[in-house]
């Protein structure tokens, strides 16, 4: 089966497997690479890069609050208040928590129609370190939730958008917020046109190990900051889990409560769980599932995660190996279709589970992934699986002044890229950026625009909470 002429057009002839995984025939001759560079340069004519700084508010724009609202349908309700609490607590929280509204406006600014992977919600905060499979810690994409085939630009919008959101609420001026984002676009500029000229392979294996980083960076300030959270992030493991989520009760380990956030499931939802696991296993590689086969489900319960997640079944498990400190925790999170699927294709989405989507793009857009990374369903939801306790952390952006915000604006950005270049249509993306700064001038001017719409929505929000119209729990 052939893919829409839309997706296809920047890769060999595509065909699809029964499921809707896109791959490449290899009896047909791709595109040249320099004629791929030539088209990406002539969509300029079409959609000049200064159009890309274009936003104002939409005749008609969905008013975001009501957008927020229907969001919540589905949702656990006594969780709600949780994530409308931490969405009204800054302008940065309500950008985190509404990836649903900034697709809807981005999907109708000028955009070149090159559609890689995406992240779908590469904000400033979705970035972060975690363990490869070989347990070095890298830094790269973090969240894939809302990951989907979209355009590059929709997620250099959110990502731009971000940094300037985030620098005025760290206290940094304007020019100061301007220099980041410049940055930041300036690196991805730089990595996608490196990339575009490395072997197909050679963009896989691209990888950001946090000690390189560390060293790498030019300002002080960030550099300690980097060093300082991989050290934390080197303990978040497991078996360090241990004392703080679990007891023994009647001699069995199971998961402490920390109300409202960790919460007990009863008895049919912990065997449901349980039963989920089961299927999970199938979706890992055989030696994965020969691995984590040998352990033993012992409890679940349900835990709060992130902002626009809360309110989301997300569970997670602890199993036990062959002794009492060989344990595992893995994280189940719900997955519900992309906010960008809508504007991609009509409604259509190349994975009907909704975890598969997330876990395989992920793996797209990632250099190294979590080896424990599947999906299965419960109760007719469906959701990925991860490890909860992977080495996992992140940079703390109040940790940070405006220089160092700029440096790691850069570090994002050619993380941004990297992700982009391994999918589809480096090529064509490099021909468009071009070598010169107009595309990062742009993207500023987007971004400061967009900032000020963002404050602008998240004091519609608080507006609406204090009319009583979405309920709210603070500082939680």
């Amino acid at each position: 089966m052939t893919v829409p002429a839309k997706r296809a057009a920047h890769a060999h002839t595509v065909l699809a497997d029964a499921d809707g995984t896109a791959y490449a025939s290899l009896r047909h001759r791709p595109i040249d690479r320099a004629e791929r560079y030539a088209l990406g340069k002539g969509l300029r004519r079409r959609v000049p890069r200064t159009s890309l700084g274009e936003w104002q508010v939409a005749v008609g724009r969905p008013d975001p609050v009501a957008q927020i609202m229907d969001s919540h349908e589905g949702r656990l309700g006594r969780l709600v208040p949780i994530r409308v609490g931490r969405m009204v607590a800054s302008p940065y929280g309500f950008l985190r928590g509404t990836a649903v509204v900034m697709a809807d406006d981005v999907a109708h600014l000028p955009a070149t129609g090159i559609t890689p992977v995406v992240c779908g919600d590469a904000h400033l905060g979705n970035f972060g370190f975690y363990a490869s499979p070989e347990r070095d810690l890298v830094i790269d994409l973090n969240d894939f939730d809302e990951a989907h085939p979209g355009a590059w630009e929709w997620d250099l919008r959110r990502l731009v958008a971000s940094i300037w959101v985030a620098g005025r609420q760290n206290g940094a001026s304007e020019d100061g917020c301007g220099a980041a984002v410049r940055s930041c676009v300036a690196a991805y500029r730089a990595e996608v046109r490196h990339l575009a000229e490395q072997p197909l392979l050679s963009r896989s294996y691209e990888r950001v190990d946090v000690d390189r980083l560390a060293h790498d960076v030019s300002d002080t300030t960030l550099g300690h900051e980097i060093s300082r959270a991989a050290r934390r992030a080197r303990h978040r493991t497991s078996d360090r889990a241990l004392p703080r989520f679990t007891e023994t009760v009647e001699g069995r380990r199971r998961i402490v409560e920390e109300p409202p956030l960790i919460t007990r499931l009863a008895d049919p939802e912990v065997e449901a769980v349980a039963e989920a696991l089961d299927d999970y296993l199938l979706t890992l590689a055989p030696h994965w599932r020969r691995v984590l086969g040998g352990y033993t489900f012992l409890d679940a319960a349900q835990k709060v995660v992130g902002v626009g997640s809360v309110g989301l079944r997300a569970y997670v498990a602890l199993l036990e190996g062959s002794s009492p400190e060989d344990v595992v925790f893995l994280q189940l999170k719900q997955a519900r279709r992309s906010v960008l699927a809508r504007y991609v294709h009509g409604e259509s989405a190349w994975h009907d589970h909704q975890g598969q989507r997330v876990v395989e793009y992920q793996q797209a857009l990632q250099t190294v992934s979590d080896p424990l990374l599947g999906w299965t369903e419960i109760a007719g939801r469906q959701f990925y699986v991860r490890q909860f306790r992977n080495m996992k952390g992140a940079i703390a952006l109040d940790a940070i002044d405006v220089e160092a915000l700029a440096d790691y604006a850069d570090v994002v950005g050619h993380l941004l890229a990297k992700g982009h270049a391994r999918t589809s249509g480096a090529s064509m993306i490099a021909g468009y950026v071009g070598g010169s700064a107009k595309l990062d001038d742009a993207l500023a001017e987007f971004a400061r625009r967009y900032a000020d719409q963002t404050e602008a929505d998240h004091a519609a929000l608080v507006a609406a909470v204090d009319r009583g119209l979405l309920p709210v729990e603070h500082g939680v």
